[in-house]
């Protein structure tokens, strides 16, 4: 273990308030976790072999469906890029924001119909939401180099951007700070008043970044899956800013990693079960993303142009090594939140050789950083880890982590593996267990030496500061042994074992109920609405997300939603167009003195849209884009109106998802509730970048 890496371990246990805060986080995460998967429509095993089958499936033919993938892209209107490596991967970004359509016709001939004000600066503005693979590229000081302004709007990024800092975390970027630190980031950055009260303090960050929306030339994002079967890019944020930077600007350009795949749209219902439940705990994120192509004539929103740059930068080296199952990945960082070394150290400690971090930290970052990057620069990595398997059994794919960091550890992970392996004193240890181990008599007696001398030490080690290298007393205690070696709880186990079961018997001989051999085989999955309707089911789970949901008529629907702008004192909404509206709503809301203005307004405070349909199971609307029917509508007020007809409420997902008007869609939109953020301190905060209010007014099967 290089001494660099070796600094950043002292010093992120030195840190308690990094210590409280990775605590904080793991405990939250890992309980959120166990709780969404209670409400999986299938066993948690099945469906993660399902998803280990489609993800190493993928991989190995993934020569195949890049090459539908990108077909499909290209038919659909989409400019690919091909980037071999992060150099190529960050000129080619470059070269897009520099010769963008802003430079060369101006922005109002694009977006035109969205109201923003006027930007002095001519360089190119991009907004970019989360993306790991600019991470891992660098992009950012490539861009800053260019000349070109790049500003990161998901609230964690933000925060470290303006602190300078790389992110601590794949899902929270900011997960090592407190709110006093970030309240006083925003003191010197943004000028707002000292503050630790997380609202305002989000609530600045909003205010902050909604002009970069509006004034963007260009909109970054990365891509959670590219669909094969459809051409689909796939976006998932719960903030709003990646559907923001994906709407709003002219041009939009989306970095994929080669291997974020998934064949079908049914192979994508899956993985968007399994993504957001491991990552932070729900049932599914507040907004999905489904892009096809870009804005067409006649519609007022939407990039005009649209790049996807796929990115390999080793992936292609790494499918021929024996770390090829690190590709499966999903990004939902629950083996960081799982693993005891991480909760200690945090992302920023896992560095290289030369003390240049690693872009992916904790247990997947051990195994792709040394994969992707060599083996002789951050292979060290993977012996910050336990291998106590808590990192597979947290992954929704089924990878087996711990096997890939042993591999790394004896360097047999493919790159750059010369000369690398375990540390002397690991290879003399094993090479000395070995030759005890050969012998039972050599073993045992080995055993009890080891047992003698560790209740001498343990007691002592917290106050006698044993050297650096052994870690023990700096950390933690030395532990006690066992009171009896394995071999003899092994035997004890076994005798109780077979005791246990031989009462059992004579129980099940007695009992004149026959045994049940398999009794798991009986239990259905949990659902806590089973028996209930489609609407009962959407309405529960609607509500549990922060969203109001009202039943009504088509003839009380007008003044439903007018007493609603009236207790919000609204007298302007925006809305689609009447066509795609119940009939008679709109003209029934002038009547009643309320403005419709059908441009999309930054500063209109209420948004009237229809849905395509809902999702039962995860209190989902589904909206498309088209003409008539603005995106930004459903984004940019902060309160969000939807009409929506009982007899489009779907069960799950992969029903929805097999309708004619996704596929043929631009842009396909899943909200589930009002916006939200926990990057700071993991205090669920709502109303960020998208709306802060959901409504549903559900038009009756029996009033149609």
């Amino acid at each position: 273990m290089n001494d660099s890496f070796h600094t950043h371990i002292r010093n992120s246990i030195a840190n308690p308030a990094l210590q409280a805060a990775l605590d904080a986080n793991a405990e939250k995460r890992i309980q959120a976790r166990l709780t969404a998967y209670a409400s999986l429509p299938e066993p948690l095993e099945i469906m993660r072999q399902r998803a280990h089958a489609v993800r190493a499936e993928t991989i190995q033919n993934l020569d195949l469906y890049l090459e539908k993938f990108i077909s499909k892209v290209e038919e659909n209107g989409i400019i690919v890029h091909r980037a071999a490596d992060a150099a190529q991967a960050r000129q080619i970004v470059i070269n897009i924001a520099l010769n963008s359509p802003r430079r060369r016709k101006g922005r109002e001939g694009l977006n035109k119909n969205i109201r923003v004000h006027p930007r002095s600066s001519a360089s190119p503005l991009i907004a970019k939401s989360k993306t790991m693979v600019s991470e891992e590229i660098g992009l950012n000081k490539a861009l800053e180099a260019a000349g070109i302004q790049a500003v990161e709007t998901d609230l964690g990024e933000y925060i470290v951007q303006l602190r300078g800092e790389p992110p601590s975390h794949i899902i929270t970027p900011a997960v090592h700070l407190r709110r006093n630190e970030v309240g006083e980031t925003f003191h010197e950055k943004l000028g707002i008043p000292l503050t630790e009260d997380i609202p305002t303090l989000t609530d600045a960050a909003r205010a902050a970044l909604r002009q970069t929306f509006l004034n963007a030339d260009i909109g970054l994002s990365g891509v959670n899956f590219g669909v094969a079967e459809t051409g689909s890019l796939c976006i998932v944020t719960n903030e709003g800013n990646g559907r923001m930077v994906a709407t709003l600007p002219p041009v939009h350009i989306a970095l994929m990693g080669m291997e974020r795949l998934a064949p079908t749209l049914d192979d994508l219902a899956l993985m968007l079960a399994l993504l957001p439940r491991s990552a932070t705990g729900q049932k599914i994120s507040v907004y999905t993303q489904l892009i096809h192509r870009p804005r067409p004539e006649g519609e007022t929103d939407g990039a005009h142009e649209r790049h996807l740059v796929i990115v390999d930068n080793g992936r292609s080296a790494l499918r021929r090594t024996p770390l090829d199952g690190a590709l499966m990945c999903i990004r939902c960082g629950a083996c960081l939140n799982a693993c005891p070394v991480f909760r200690e150290l945090g992302g920023h400690a896992y560095v290289g050789r030369h003390g240049q971090g690693a872009p992916y930290p904790g247990p997947i970052g051990s195994v792709v950083s040394p994969g992707l990057f060599g083996q002789a620069e951050f292979g060290h990595l993977a012996q910050a880890s336990t291998l106590c398997g808590a990192c597979k059994e947290a992954c929704p794919v089924d990878i087996d982590l711990p096997r890939m960091l042993l591999r790394v550890r004896t360097g047999d992970g493919g790159r750059g593996t010369e000369g690398v392996g375990l540390p002397f004193s690991v290879r003399w240890g094993l090479h000395l267990f070995t030759w005890a181990a050969s012998k039972r008599w050599r073993f045992r007696l080995a055993q009890r030496l080891a047992a003698a001398f560790s209740r001498i030490l343990s007691p002592r080690a917290a106050y006698m500061k044993l050297p650096a290298f052994t870690g023990w007393g700096y950390s933690k205690d030395f532990p006690r042994p066992a009171i009896h070696p394995f071999r003899e709880r092994l035997m004890i186990h076994r005798r109780d074992a077979e005791s246990a079961e031989r009462f059992l018997e004579e129980k099940r001989a007695a009992s004149s109920t026959p045994h049940q051999q398999n009794p798991i085989s009986n239990v259905q999955p949990f659902d806590s609405a089973q028996g209930t309707s489609p609407t009962s089911k959407f309405e529960t789970e609607l509500i549990s997300l922060g969203g109001v949901f009202t039943r009504c008529t088509t003839d009380s629907l007008a003044e439903e939603i007018f007493s609603l702008l009236k207790e919000r004192s609204l007298s302007e909404i925006m809305a689609w167009e009447q066509e795609h509206l119940p009939a008679g709503l709109l003209d029934s809301l002038r009547e009643r003195g309320i403005r419709i203005e059908h441009t999309p307004h930054p500063e209109i405070q209420a948004g009237l849209t229809g849905a395509l349909a809902a999702v039962a199971e995860t209190g989902t609307l589904v909206q498309t884009s088209g003409p008539g029917r603005p995106q930004s509508i459903s984004l940019l007020p902060e309160i969000h109106i939807a009409v929506l007809h009982e007899q489009d409420i779907y069960e799950n997902l992969p029903q929805v998802l097999k309708l004619r008007e996704i596929r043929e869609a631009p842009s396909v939109a899943l909200i589930s509730g009002p916006s939200r953020t926990a990057d700071i301190e993991m205090t669920l905060t709502i109303g960020v970048h998208g709306p802060g209010e959901v409504h549903v007014y559900c038009i009756s099967r029996s009033a149609l």
